[in-house]
């Protein structure tokens, strides 16, 4: 069967992308959050994932508020940088897995969970930046992705939101589709979003540092405090783009009870937002 080998989660800044793609990654502004990414780099190079689920929330590029799944699993075999008002991304094309996305979605939809599902898709800044903090050099640049990759969005844009509880047991569900399928592939899940941030309205330009420290220091040992959080108290404490927390669950959902903190890092700010990364193993 396939295995999970490890789960990273990272915030997915736009702003990062930019960074990275107009060499300022060494820029004094810049410089202290990049450094903090090598060990995850290090983590996910040993770990050599051959598929990277990356759960991340559209911003617009694809799903508009006329039509917004809760869930929704793309099932394409590659997907491509789209532009979001500043032009697509130049980096490669990433490979999906059809095979395996199709697996997903069957075993998802047996356990009760009703998805969209995708046959093209554009990916925008919440799949590309996470990708590049991975797997891409220091700067993003990047010849060729090493693994193939499924797009999980969730929505974080249009009320109502999933329940964290609710995406804690979407991961659960990924996990034991993931155990189920046939093959030996090596996977590694990407949760992304957060930290806190608000983007608009009278808090724009909100962080709560506070928060995301307990919420970090929670999320191995202790997933159970941050699950029974209602939705309400994430935009309260984490502003309402921080409530991109619960892609974090699906990620935390995914693995074994006890789980391993390799690696943390948290950095204010990174354009008005609290940037945190965390890395994992099972116990």
């Amino acid at each position: 069967m396939a295995q999970l080998v490890g789960v990273m989660t990272t915030s997915h800044v736009p702003s990062i992308g930019v960074a990275m793609d107009t060499g300022l990654t060494f820029d004094p502004y810049w410089k202290p959050l990049f450094d903090g990414y090598g060990p995850a780099k290090d983590f996910v190079r040993d770990l050599a994932p051959d598929i990277t689920i990356v759960v991340y929330n559209d911003h617009g590029l694809e799903i508009f508020l006329d039509r917004v799944p809760t869930f929704g699993v793309a099932a394409a075999p590659e997907y491509v940088s789209g532009d979001e008002g500043w032009g697509p991304r130049n980096i490669p094309a990433f490979k999906g897995d059809p095979a395996f996305s199709w697996h997903l979605i069957e075993h998802l939809v047996a356990q009760e969970f009703d998805l969209t599902m995708y046959q093209e898709l554009q990916v925008d800044h919440g799949f590309t930046v996470p990708m590049s903090i991975a797997f891409g050099g220091r700067s993003g640049e990047i010849a060729a992705w090493p693994t193939r990759v499924v797009p999980i969005n969730v929505n974080c844009i249009q009320y109502p939101l999933p329940q964290p509880r609710r995406c804690f047991k979407f991961g659960q569900a990924i996990r034991r589709a993931i155990d189920a399928y046939p093959g030996h592939e090596r996977v590694m899940i990407l949760g992304t979003g957060g930290m806190s941030h608000q983007l608009q309205g009278e808090r724009a330009g909100f962080m709560q540092p506070a928060f995301d420290r307990m919420f970090l220091d929670q999320f191995a040992p202790n997933p159970q405090a941050l699950i029974d959080l209602p939705l309400g108290t994430y935009m309260k404490e984490a502003g309402h783009e921080g409530a991109e927390l619960i892609m974090w669950l699906v990620a935390r959902g995914a693995m074994n009870a006890d789980i391993n903190e390799v690696y943390r890092h948290y950095h204010v700010s990174a354009s008005l937002t609290a940037a945190g990364l965390g890395c994992y193993v099972n116990a």
